[in-house]
């Protein structure tokens, strides 16, 4: 008799896995890192431009097809206060984590200035702890998809918190697994060969960690942290429950450096070594992105996975490191990473729901904080306690429905970064496909 009952409780705990597993969504984001908004084959403007005619990503132009692109989604300037946005879903202006971290705990990464003090941000990043200096104490959307049954997985680029900080760690911010997560903003090295930059005597804060397996072998790092990805989600899937998966690879963040599957392509076209290298970073992301989806795909669950992709801020256009004329990469937008301008602040988004999916475009006017709320209300999570503010994002997931008003584009857009010692507050309000109002008042703290 006994046995029976165990027997029967174990068969309802199967059947009560298996029919969350249908109810509730996977929910896989792309993070990509300093991707531009034209830097894919995939166009976010009205049309098809030049920039977007040097790159080759078939795998983000077959999701497209599927998704619901966003020609007007905003980030911050730089990553962290992004990334930061993203987890909590406060504005910049609210978390006051308003330039990147440095891995080193308490120090800043402001520009120095004669006449200026920096001012006082929160330097060590977001904390799910309280009470730790310089921090946001936020609770990240990761610990209520895990309180809520999902298998949440981080692989690759973290930059939430300084090293010796407990936001340093994705496993403390609500991960079941974390795979190369850690304090750095980018990594040291992509080559398995350098060992991603852990070599006796060299190795520094962005060396980047967990891949020894790969150490000395010829294994790109973009394509080892797509490997381990697929290693992780065989777990959930085995188990029946519906997971989360951060897949924020290092590429394409400095340093540019070529990836050897595919820079001879681009070099084939006739671009310099330092585009053909920047290309081939894209586009091993985009393979990434391509093994993920077909992984999905042969496992029977890509119509029950959520997919998100996104860039964390507007693309390179200094040169160096980019290579060609100054603030040209994101053209038509002005400027890039690190300025406040549309080529700093504007970014690509793709978001393809669970079922129904089928592609469409909007230009309604979002942000990167928005993809809180978003996540929460696809993974039909309803109740749940926050220690930070009411999160600042709106729930997206009426335009992914076609069901829009007046309020999204009259929605003031706003965004923070320390400048010598100033704070811009920054305001956007879209006034056609491509250019919007930005009025800029500056303040100190």
């Amino acid at each position: 008799m006994q046995q029976h009952r165990i027997r029967a409780f174990a068969q309802s705990v199967n059947r009560r896995q298996e029919r969350q597993a249908t109810e509730r969504p996977n929910i896989v984001v792309f993070f990509v890192d300093d991707l531009g908004w034209q830097d894919m084959s995939e166009p976010f403007y009205t049309t098809k431009t030049a920039i977007n005619e040097k790159f080759h990503t078939p795998h983000i132009e077959s999701l497209a097809k599927d998704a619901v692109k966003f020609t007007n989604a905003y980030a911050t300037p730089v990553c962290t206060p992004s990334r930061v946005s993203f987890l909590t879903g406060l504005n910049a202006a609210h978390h006051r984590v308003t330039n990147w971290t440095n891995p080193k705990a308490n120090t800043p990464t402001d520009s120095k200035d004669e006449l200026l003090n920096p001012p006082d941000w929160n330097i060590n990043g977001l904390s799910p702890v309280p009470n730790i200096p310089h921090t946001v104490y936020a609770t990240p959307f990761p610990s209520i998809l895990k309180a809520n049954g999902y298998y949440t997985i981080h692989i690759g680029k973290a930059h939430w918190g300084s090293a010796g900080t407990p936001g340093a760690s994705p496993l403390n911010l609500g991960f079941m697994v974390n795979v190369a997560g850690h304090s750095a903003g980018h990594p040291q090295n992509y080559y398995g060969e350098q060992n991603y930059g852990n070599l006796p005597g060299k190795t520094s804060y962005q060396a980047v960690p967990d891949l020894m397996e790969y150490h000395g072998s010829s294994t790109f790092l973009t394509e080892a942290l797509t490997q381990e990805a697929l290693k992780a989600l065989a777990e959930p899937i085995r188990r029946k429950e519906p997971f989360f998966l951060h897949f924020s690879n290092y590429a394409v963040h400095v340093p540019i450096q070529p990836d050897p599957r595919f820079v001879q392509r681009y070099l084939d076209r006739g671009l310099d070594s330092t585009e053909a290298a920047y290309a081939s970073l894209v586009e091993g992301y985009d393979k990434s992105m391509g093994d993920i989806i077909q992984f999905l795909k042969d496992k029977g669950i890509y119509d029950n996975t959520v997919l998100i992709f996104l860039s964390d801020n507007g693309g390179l256009s200094l040169s160096p490191p980019r290579s060609g004329a100054a603030h040209t990469q994101n053209l038509p937008l002005k400027a890039g990473k690190g300025s406040l301008y549309e080529g700093g602040i504007r970014i690509p988004l793709l978001i393809k729901q669970a079922s129904g999916h089928s592609g469409s475009s909007t230009s309604t006017p979002v942000m990167v904080e928005d993809l809180f709320p978003t996540i929460l209300q696809m993974a039909k999570v309803k109740a749940y306690q926050l220690v930070q503010q009411e999160p600042d994002g709106k729930d997206l997931t009426s335009l992914l429905t076609g069901k829009n008003d007046e309020s999204w584009n009259s929605r003031p857009l706003s965004g923070m970064s320390p400048i010598n010692g100033l704070f811009p507050m920054v305001q956007v309000s879209i006034s056609s496909p491509l250019y919007a109002k930005v009025t800029i008042s500056y303040f100190t703290i």
